[in-house]
């Protein structure tokens, strides 16, 4: 099972050329998992006002295909693992022509949740909440 982001990509997500800046895939890792937050760890937002973070220590992406100016691009989220406290998400983009599906890329991102103490922030458990709700997505056969 994966989550789930539809994006549609804009004019100024591409550059001189036409196609998408590569960059804007690792922005669209960090806002499938926003979302993914927003709908199914809501408890999660009132957490970070209080202190914890959710630091992304590495990310990466493999570009296979071009995008352009009006592409849907379906980004869908897998849990990798979880060790400690990091968490390994897995992405891969999809593009929609018509009904047709694309592998376009294939991304991935880890997190450490963290806890700010002051000026400094120290490692911290993951919250119960966020691994109950990432359980479901676990990666098994994802790639």
């Amino acid at each position: 099972m994966h989550f789930e982001h539809r994006h549609v990509v804009s004019f100024e997500e591409t550059n001189l050329v036409g196609n998408v800046y590569y960059v804007n895939h690792l922005r669209w890792q960090g806002r499938c998992r926003e979302m993914f937050l927003h709908r199914h760890a809501p408890e999660i937002l009132e957490e970070l006002k209080n202190g914890l973070a959710l630091a992304t220590v590495r990310c990466s992406c493999d570009y296979f295909v071009e995008l352009e100016a009006f592409d849907t691009v379906a980004i869908r989220m897998h849990l990798g693992e979880v060790v400690q406290n990091r968490i390994t998400l897995l992405f891969e983009y999809f593009r929609d022509r018509d009904g047709t599906e694309e592998l376009i890329a294939r991304g991935e991102q880890q997190i450490a949740c963290m806890r700010r103490q002051g000026d400094r922030t120290v490692p911290t458990p993951i919250p119960a909440v966020l691994r109950e709700a990432l359980e479901p997505y676990a990666a098994a056969a994802a790639r």
